[in-house]
């Protein structure tokens, strides 16, 4: 079995990850993710029949990971969407066989953004155009709409007590200020920082934490977008072990079709597809958070561009 978390001749680095027993690059980008975040992995522990012909196996199926702690197998594919439908059909006649086993496909889609997302092989963008964009998920009028009526619901849920807001930056910062001004309960406002995989090769942590004490404090843990759950798991056990009296979780955007951890996430904002999205302080690359709305982009605008660093998008605009 290749090197894994918790499995690793030294397990002082589990940021560092053998590449030969991967067949694809993107299978060890895959893995040096979870050993960022901790999370024990096994490299196709096992196969699973799928048909057989004459008494003997005919198809098998290896999914590419194991993640024991979540019991989760995760089968990871770069494929472009229209060459996918094959493995669908695996994955879904190994839930018939086998409905005891927890397994998730993670598409091409899913893959690249959640490398962008935490640094890995990310292109930079430096300007957005209408073409760039698939179309508009949800307007300025629509998000401050939803934004008044979660402010509205969290003020009656926490009538008679104060809140501290604690706020996962970057991506939260619109979001958290404008649903702080529609909360009518008194509260304060504290901000977390995770580390990006990119500035952190040993292993996930803060590089901001708290500076407010939230022992015995209602708590309201404020994201952005929550994907695979797995920064959100982590943020709330350290916030569990400061002792707050009470912790949920607010989320302007849920995409639940990508989770694999599970999380409780007591207030959504929207439930939104599996979509590249950015605008509302979700970023590109540190570009389009000021963007007043929420769009997807094209596939071909994350993907085809020339890496190009930030410092370069001087002329970056929506036309």
């Amino acid at each position: 079995m290749p090197a894994n978390l918790g499995e690793q001749e030294d397990p002082d680095e589990p940021g560092s990850v053998d590449l030969s027993p991967f067949v694809h690059p993107a299978e060890a980008d895959f893995a040096a993710f979870l050993d960022f975040y901790r999370i024990r992995w096994q490299y196709e522990p096992r196969s699973f029949a799928l048909r057989w012909r004459d008494g003997r196996i005919a198809q098998m199926f290896t999914p590419d990971f194991y993640l024991p702690e979540q019991d989760l197998y995760v089968e990871l594919t770069t494929m472009k969407q229209s060459l996918v439908t094959r493995k669908n059909r695996k994955i879904r006649r190994l839930r018939e066989l086998y409905p005891t086993i927890k397994v998730v496909l993670l598409n091409r889609k899913g893959f690249h953004e959640l490398l962008s997302r935490f640094g890995y092989g990310a292109v930079d963008i430096t300007s957005l155009s209408e073409d760039d964009i698939e179309w508009v998920l949800f307007s300025q009028s629509e998000i401050q709409q939803r934004v008044q009526a979660l402010g509205r619901q969290i003020s009656t849920d926490y009538a008679g007590e104060s809140l501290v807001l604690v706020g996962l930056l970057k991506g939260v910062t619109f979001f958290l200020a404008d649903l702080a001004r529609a909360i009518t309960r008194p509260l304060v406002i504290d901000y977390l920082s995770v580390a990006n995989p990119d500035d952190s090769p040993d292993g996930v942590h803060f590089e901001r934490d708290l500076d407010y004490d939230i022992h015995n404090r209602h708590v309201i843990l404020i994201e952005d977008i929550v994907n695979t759950g797995f920064t959100m798991d982590f943020v709330l056990e350290h916030l569990r072990a400061r002792g707050p009296a009470s912790l949920s979780v607010c989320a302007l955007l849920d995409k639940a079709e990508r989770r694999i951890v599970p999380v409780d996430l007591r207030y959504v904002g929207f439930q939104i597809p599996n979509e590249y999205v950015v605008g509302y302080g979700l970023d590109h690359r540190e570009l389009y958070r000021n963007l007043p709305f929420i769009c997807v982009l094209k596939r071909s605008t994350y993907e085809d561009d020339e890496t190009v660093g930030i410092e370069a998008a001087t002329t970056g605009r929506l036309e």
